[in-house]
């Protein structure tokens, strides 16, 4: 194996973790910073926006490395536009359910994203995994749990509805809808990451915008143009936030293509935890006794998915050898 393609994955890694934390910077600036007195709130109309800038940025992608999209099927094109659903309803119920539940909760539901993947993966497509994936996603999914929720919090715990927690589980099975819908695409069609990341984000970004139009309950559409007419500097906060999730994404789509859902999970799940150790190593930021022992349980996981990959080249090896022989 080349040195490059070891490489692959961590910088893979490095790239999620560097675009989503500038992401999360410029969202929480494009969030919070009063225009004129006024915050920004028109969320579908920045989802919409966000869409168009990872399609293009895909399709430059594309176009610099000389390559050129995968061709549309009808039964290909049905998939894109069934991801472009999910892509287009998850985040609602997760901004809905935020009104309902504490940030405790949140942190917990967040940290249990493998599980509804591996969920999904089996309800919709039947795909059942080797034993030892149950236990990998069982000791990520504890240890990040526990890690998060023994971080000290500034915010309050509050009361949960179930309502609440009904709205946040459906954002969960509906992104291991997703992420099983995607890992389904690769294996059945082979095509390419860059294209997926195209076409679902065209889509989404389609539906959207005939939602806003057409939507007789809503004027958002208009109501972001007028803001942002008013205050031009919010289209280039918008754009910066779009340009950094759309990096984002070309590090995500590729990590999907090359090693699957649950891999890519597992590295969105342990961001925060990361940098977090991160901190500790750079800022001398101080880790209870709890947290440490989370680490290790996280730690054993990727162990234990490392090593069940050098398992599996190796025998892959193995057999290759035996047939020239």
């Amino acid at each position: 194996m080349s040195l490059l393609k070891k490489l692959e994955l961590p910088i893979c890694i490095i790239g999620i973790y560097a675009c989503f934390l500038t992401w999360g910077i410029v969202q929480e600036k494009l969030t919070k910073t009063l225009y004129g007195g006024k915050r920004f709130q028109y969320f579908i109309f920045l989802n919409v926006c966000q869409a168009l800038i990872a399609s293009f940025v895909s399709y430059v992608y594309v176009s610099i490395r000389s390559k050129k999209l995968d061709a549309l099927n009808k039964s290909i094109l049905y998939k894109y536009l069934q991801l472009a659903v999910f892509h287009c309803t998850a985040s609602p119920f997760g901004y809905a359910a935020l009104k309902h539940i504490d940030y405790p909760t949140v942190i917990l539901g967040k940290s249990c994203k493998l599980v509804p993947v591996m969920l999904m993966n089996f309800v919709i497509y039947r795909r059942v995994y080797p034993l030892q994936k149950y236990l990998i996603v069982f000791l990520i999914t504890v240890g990040v749990s526990m890690f998060m929720l023994l971080e000290p919090s500034k915010k309050k715990r509050g009361e949960n509805s179930l309502f609440g927690v009904l709205l946040l589980m459906t954002n969960l099975l509906i992104d291991g809808a997703t992420n099983a819908t995607q890992d389904q695409i690769f294996k059945k069609f082979k095509i390419s990451g860059t294209s997926m990341m195209f076409y679902m984000n065209l889509f989404a970004a389609m539906m959207m915008t005939v939602f806003l139009i057409f939507n007789p309950y809503s004027s958002e559409l208009q109501q972001a143009l007028l803001f942002g007419t008013a205050h031009p500097q919010v289209f280039w906060d918008v754009l910066l936030f779009g340009l950094c999730g759309a990096l984002g994404q070309v590090f995500i789509f590729h990590t999907l293509e090359n090693y699957g859902s649950l891999v890519l999970v597992m590295v969105t799940v342990t961001r925060k935890m990361f940098s977090l150790l991160l901190s500790v190593v750079l800022f001398g930021h101080v880790l209870s006794l709890g947290q440490w022992a989370a680490v290790s349980v996280v730690f054993s996981g990727i162990f234990l998915e490392s090593r069940s990959k050098n398992d599996k080249k190796h025998t892959e090896e193995e057999v290759v050898k035996d047939k020239k022989d």
